[in-house]
């Protein structure tokens, strides 16, 4: 397996965990990914969700042993990682909720403005969108999810859009990329559906289901 196709499994395996690790966690995951520090992740992630008890499907089981015990993961840890408890209800009850608007302040929106003047265009990127997400456990301000449909490389421009947003001062931003080919998961999903267009690049718009 290429250094590319492990990249683009721990990548998808990130997505999987998005509505699980905090993004004070998820966020540095990830820019260890972009800059080249795989195997740093491979250690930690695993130790991670059994501290947290986060548990995990079948399918993100498998998905974590392809994509981190050729890295160094340790095999006992990923083998005590628990199984994933079924949510009451079903899909679509998770603790976050989503709403296309959020707030902005007295200057406007600079996350959107800055967003679309780096992203506009670009090739490879088809569309740019920001969904306000607020966790119904608790009183904290919504904050917002980038959501990105790309046919590039979803590691590299997920660690260029991370660091725009923490030069502007989001210190744990939530940057969703997503390949164009990709099957949403049920966070992906409702995300999307309460969001809105900031941008598109020169890509072709591929539809999302």
């Amino acid at each position: 397996m290429t250094d590319r196709e492990t990249g683009l499994l721990c990548h998808e395996l990130l997505l999987h965990l998005a509505d699980r690790i905090p993004s004070d966690s998820l966020w540095r995951y990830r820019d260890w990914l972009a800059g080249g520090a795989a195997e740093v992740l491979a250690v930690s992630l695993p130790k991670h969700l059994l501290r947290e008890r986060i548990g995990l499907t079948d399918e993100e089981h498998r998905l974590l042993s392809d994509a981190l015990l050729p890295l160094g993961a340790d095999p006992a840890a990923v083998g005590a990682i628990l199984p994933a408890e079924p949510l009451p209800g079903g899909a679509g009850t998770g603790r976050y909720s989503f709403s296309a608007t959020g707030p902005t302040d007295d200057k406007g929106d600079s996350e959107a403005l800055v967003l679309g003047a780096s992203l506009r265009g670009r090739p490879g990127v088809h569309e740019v969108r920001g969904s306000w997400r607020r966790d119904t456990t608790n009183e904290d301000s919504p904050a917002r999810v980038v959501l990105v449909t790309t046919s590039g490389d979803p590691v590299e421009l997920t660690g260029e859009i991370q660091r725009i947003l923490r030069a502007l001062g989001n210190h744990a931003p939530l940057v969703e990329v997503l390949p164009a080919d990709v099957e949403l998961t049920d966070y992906h999903s409702r995300a999307h559906t309460a969001s809105n267009l900031i941008c598109t690049g020169s890509g072709e718009l591929v539809g999302q289901s």
